[in-house]
This record gives C-alpha cells, structure tokens and sequence, in this order.
C-alpha cells in the first residue's frame, strides 16, 4: 500500500507541522514501488528522445515529463505541447512565451527540442533534474489530496523563486496561474468577483495590495523568504478563520471581523492576534 502524506492538522499549524516533517515523509513518499518503476522507465528512456514528436509518442514518458511540471491534467493534449516544444524559447512570439499556463515555457526550454541548443535530454544532470521535480510535484500533490489550502502553500513556494527573479515576470503571471491566483486572492481577502473585472485592474489592484504589505509592489519582494513565509501564513490564516478550523471565542476568531475590513489595518489583525507577529 502507498504511503499516504500525514497531515494531522489544518491551516497554520498543519504548515508549521509539514515544514518540520517534509523531508523525512517525501523520503517515505518516494519508495512507492509504482512510482519508483516510472522513473527508472524515464531515466532508462529519455536520452534517446531527440524530438517533441518522440516525446508525445511515448505516453508514458509524456505523462512524466508533464507531471513534472505540473502540467501532468494536459497529458491527453498531445498537439499543443508538441507545437509548444517544437516552438522553442529563443523567439519572443512563440507559443511557450505567450502562453499564459506556468511550466510550459520552463519545459520547451530545459528540453531544448526548438532552440538552436537543440535536444537537452541526453545531457548530463538532465534526467536528474526532471526526476526530482517530478518526485517533488508528486508530493506536493499527495499534500493538496490531503488539504488543498497545503497544497496551494506548497506550489507556492515551488513558483515563487522564479517569479521573485522578475525579468519577464508581473502580476499578469500571477493572474495567469490558477494556483498562485488563489494563494494571493485569498491572502489578500479579495471578492470572488475580482476576477471578473478588467485584467489591468485586478494588476494594478493586486499590486497595490502588495504594496501595501510587503512595502514593495515588484514580485522581487519575494526574494526574501520572509516575505514568502509572510504571505503563506497569511493565505493559511484566512481560510483557518473562514472555514471555521478554530474554536469560536479564540483569537482567531475574534479576528474574522478585522479581515472582513479591507482598510490595509485589519489585514495583519490576524498575524498579530494568533502569533503576536
């Protein structure tokens, strides 16, 4: 039987609890007898892939490659990710760089199949690479099985390095990606009817909020881990208190009317009533 990740508690607490317990359970996690078949089949079988085409012609190496970069539900869209990997990184209008789904870009640029480098897949440390976000994504989604708002926390911190770099990055990438949307919609304790408004002003808007937090309105403010662990929290704190994870009369609780006022003081209410941040 597969490990199955544990996670005994919700919110705060169950983040505070899976940063302490992460290695130790990702160790575990990784022995699944399935898992460990696919990637001895992918390392034994990547270096011959010289082509998109080769790629989407193996299912099983497609479904891999894919799930390593969190791609893994476009698996049956065989066409797009060829055309997306035949079409490389080097020119700015091609399809990896206008396409607004996270991990296509990063996936037609480390296989090389349409840049001038040509085919990654043999080189050195390739295998490796893909192998370890692939056990990574993994355990992230076994994590989300288990409570989707952890899940959410944790594909945050796997994006937000890349996006803290800020060459080529804005809000518009954030808006972009479903996940990272969530994480700062519900940090931020923005309506549900945000997103139905203009696209430039929910950037600007988001921009602002994050401003107004993080005393910076450039996604490099999360070049600092504080920052991150800051936002995280955050996110957790607000669906801990919306999803009634505490005790009525609690702090917490007594927090909920701070986040319902969106005045930029009731939004760190609650950090300072639950950990006296």
């Amino acid at each position: 039987m597969a490990y199955q990740v544990q996670v005994p508690l919700a919110g705060i607490a169950g983040w505070r609890y899976l940063e302490r317990t992460h290695e130790a359970q990702k160790a575990v996690f990784e022995t699944d007898t399935i898992m460990q078949r696919e990637i001895a089949y992918f390392e034994e079988n990547i270096g011959s892939v010289t082509s998109a085409a080769d790629l989407v012609a193996d299912r099983r190496l497609l479904e891999f490659a894919l799930t390593a970069y969190g791609l893994e539900d476009d698996a049956y869209k065989k066409a797009l990710v060829r055309t997306i990997l035949e079409g490389g990184t080097e020119d700015e209008e091609a399809l990896a760089n206008r396409i607004t789904v996270s991990g296509y870009k990063e996936m037609a640029e480390d296989f090389g199949f349409g840049n001038s480098s040509g085919s990654q897949t043999a080189t050195d440390g390739f295998a490796a690479k893909i192998v370890a976000a692939y056990k990574e994504q993994r355990f992230e989604t076994a994590v989300g099985d288990q409570n989707e708002h952890l899940g959410l926390a944790m594909t945050l911190k796997r994006k937000i390095g890349e996006l803290s770099e800020g060459e080529g990055k804005s809000w518009y990438t954030v808006l972009g990606d479903k996940d990272l949307r969530q994480i700062f919609e519900g940090a931020f304790g923005l309506p549900s009817a945000f997103v139905n408004i203009d696209i430039d002003q929910q950037a600007r808007m988001i921009e602002k909020k994050a401003d107004q937090m993080f005393g910076g309105s450039s996604l490099t403010v999360f070049q600092d881990e504080t920052n991150i662990d800051k936002l995280i929290l955050r996110y957790l704190a607000r669906k801990q208190v919306e999803e009634g994870w505490v005790n009525p009369g609690s702090p917490a609780a007594s927090a909920l009317t701070l986040l319902q006022n969106r005045d930029g003081n009731g939004s760190y209410g609650i950090m300072n009533l639950i950990y006296g941040a």
